[in-house]
């Protein structure tokens, strides 16, 4: 069966297309009756109006795109959260796509979500260089969420990365720690700061640092504590929740008890880390906030209301739950 079209709800309104048309972009010029003609039409036809065809006829958009680093992490879907409720309380619509934390994929991903025409872009914690966000921001306005820049053009929302990662620390040390490792995001967004953040404590505290190369997965997690149980530390701090869930898995594998042997502190407070079996002590980022913060900048930019950057820096705070705890006694990895 054919979509219907606005020629259909013209003619089973009994009105003219311009009318059909004045209504679906929600035109104050038309009656109460005929508008409610026209929905009701409409609505017995099945009939949506193309958003990116009415765009291009009206060269005004109402669609924002959005780039999610990894559907996979939680994190990015609270931030989605956010950025939805700003947007639709303003009559934009979302269009989600993601990159895979790969630059490849990320550069396809931005030139589909160029595709539609969208009045600006969301960008959460992309991987891609900085000259392909400029490019995309000649075409659009960007914001990015969880990642810095320098362009003029492209807003940015973040955490203070280097803050919440001493914070873990700090807790550790309190706890009567001195041998904690941090399992860092290696080339991901925003792993800079915290690895930054992370040396800097500990030299404050006058221990010696452990960085071990990881990524913002449970794999890679897995596979970075696997090779301490040679010499495990007494704590660990992880890249994000995802990568300590991923480690805590691979100590309860191997025999290690969590906090007993080994605390484990992880980063973004998502949902997985409240799980009631989870109960992840971690560095919390207001996920919602930086969706909001994130879909005002972008419709302050649509709206032309300023050309001048907004940088976003927010602060984190500690959760502290049930993977953390005073050292026990020395791991040794069972037999």
């Amino acid at each position: 069966m054919a979509r219907p079209t606005m020629e259909d709800v013209a003619a089973r309104a009994g009105v003219s297309r311009a009318l059909v048309s004045l209504v679906m972009r929600g035109s104050p010029k038309v009656s109460d009756q005929r508008r409610a003609a026209v929905l009701k039409a409409a609505d017995e036809l099945g009939y949506s109006p193309h958003a990116m065809a009415r765009s291009l006829a009206s060269r005004t958009s109402h669609v924002l795109g959005v780039m999610v680093s990894d559907l996979h992490n939680a994190f990015f879907a609270e931030v989605v959260d956010g950025l939805d409720a700003v947007a639709t309380g303003q009559g934009f619509d979302l269009i989600l796509n993601t990159g895979g934390r790969s630059p490849a994929r990320e550069r396809r991903a931005l030139r589909s979500l160029l595709s539609f025409r969208p009045a600006g872009l969301a960008l959460l914690s992309p991987v891609v260089p900085a000259a392909d966000i400029g490019r995309a921001a000649d075409q659009a306005p960007v914001v990015l969420v969880a990642r810095s820049s320098r362009l003029a053009s492209v807003d940015t929302v973040n955490d203070d990365g280097e803050r919440g990662i001493a914070l873990a620390v700090d807790h550790l040390v309190s706890l009567g720690h001195r041998r904690i490792a941090h399992l860092d995001g290696g080339g991901g967004s925003r792993a800079a700061p915290r690895r930054r953040g992370y040396l800097a404590a500990m030299a404050a505290h006058g221990l010696a640092p452990r960085v071990v190369a990881s990524e913002y997965t449970d794999v890679a997690g897995a596979r970075a504590v696997r090779g301490l149980f040679g010499d495990l530390p007494t704590a660990i701090v992880s890249c994000n929740d995802f990568n300590a869930v991923g480690a805590i898995s691979a100590l309860e594998e191997a025999g290690f008890r969590v906090p007993r042997d080994v605390s484990v502190v992880g980063y973004d407070n998502t949902s997985l880390a409240a799980l009631r079996h989870v109960s992840l002590t971690t560095v919390d980022q207001p996920r919602n906030e930086f969706g909001r913060l994130a879909a005002e900048a972008l419709l302050q930019r649509v709206r032309g209301e300023r050309t001048d950057p907004v940088r976003h820096l927010l602060h984190p705070s500690l959760v502290v739950r049930s993977t953390t705890a005073p050292p026990g006694r020395r791991a040794v990895r069972p037999t």
